[in-house]
């Protein structure tokens, strides 16, 4: 075959990637000004949020929760936070409710518990105009709220919120060996692999688990045995570093998240937490793992051509 008739064909395939690869990269999307306000108990018109990234802390704990559609799920979820944390007066904290363009009365239920709450913490009630998938709800959170901690859950209850106290106690012991005070604590259900709560899963559902890790060695972030549970504590100066820098806002986040963490040297401890099944999941199983799969293959691409660079404030 000619050479030059090869090397033609190299560029072309070179060049149909790159173009393939910017097609599938997601874009930012832009912020309006509705959504960056929120209601409230205490402030039942439109208010505006506070930019995290140009004030000082005024809470110890900001929770977030991102929330599409749990209208059912979220009082639960909401009634056993919000009881642990009254036990501990001195935590100051508040609730960060984003409402990701939900079409049920999300809103509405996490209105009606600001009011049943108020004399207790603040919860806002984010509306996002536009779906943002769950990564962008939470980081949308995050770079809106006032603790000097940050807690991610997510709305269903599936994790038991007790178990704060563990991560904050792990993230005590290494935000120390981070000169900026930068540290994550990551939830983890690895610990129950070998138990009923994941036993009893489908084969299908298994299989997908066992290779997803697989693919997470390849990424760097092998190390971390469960990517994907959604309680996740922050503290503030590590937040903003990775949510200013997330890029992907489907399933996935929770994997560049940890990259950029490598990136950026900040610590990271797995910490074992209670967890449970609980019905009405929005992850559709296959076509959610084929979607998982390409978002992977393009962060890994992103950050090798050096196309995505975490952000140093």
């Amino acid at each position: 075959m000619d050479v030059q008739l090869v090397v033609a064909t190299g560029v072309v395939l070179l060049a149909s990637a790159f173009v393939t690869l910017v097609v599938l990269s997601p874009l930012p999307l832009a912020t309006t000004d509705e959504e960056r306000t929120y209601v409230s108990a205490t402030s039942p018109l439109p208010t505006p949020l506070p930019n995290a990234l140009a004030i000082q802390p005024s809470l110890k704990l900001s929770v977030i929760v991102p929330a599409y559609n749990e209208s059912l799920r979220l009082p639960v979820m909401l009634d056993d936070a919000l009881e642990h944390l009254r036990k501990t007066p001195e935590r100051t904290f508040e609730v960060i409710v984003v409402d990701d363009e939900s079409k049920d009365d999300t809103s509405a239920f996490a209105l009606s518990y600001s009011e049943k709450y108020k004399d207790l913490a603040e919860i806002r009630v984010v509306r996002l105009r536009k779906n943002r998938g769950k990564g962008g709800g939470i980081k949308h959170g995050m770079l809106h709220a006032r603790g000097e901690r940050l807690l991610m859950v997510d709305a269903d209850g599936a994790s038991r919120f007790a178990d704060l106290d563990k991560l904050w106690t792990e993230l005590d012991g290494v935000v120390a060996s981070d000169k900026e005070g930068r540290a994550v604590a990551v939830g983890s259900r690895a610990h129950l692999v070998g138990t009923e709560a994941v036993v009893k899963r489908s084969a299908i559902r298994n299989f997908l688990m066992y290779s997803f890790h697989t693919v997470l060695k390849t990424l760097g972030v092998g190390h971390i045995r469960d990517t994907q549970c959604g309680f996740k504590l922050f503290t503030r100066p590590a937040a903003i570093q990775l949510f200013s820098s997330l890029n992907i806002s489907t399933w996935i986040f929770d994997v560049e998240l940890l990259i950029l963490a490598l990136l950026l040297d900040i610590p990271v401890v797995e910490v074992p937490v209670h967890w449970h099944e609980v019905e009405g999941s929005k992850l559709r199983l296959l076509n959610d793992s084929v979607g998982m799969l390409k978002d992977l293959i393009v962060i890994r691409v992103n950050y090798a051509l050096g196309r995505w660079k975490p952000k140093r404030q």
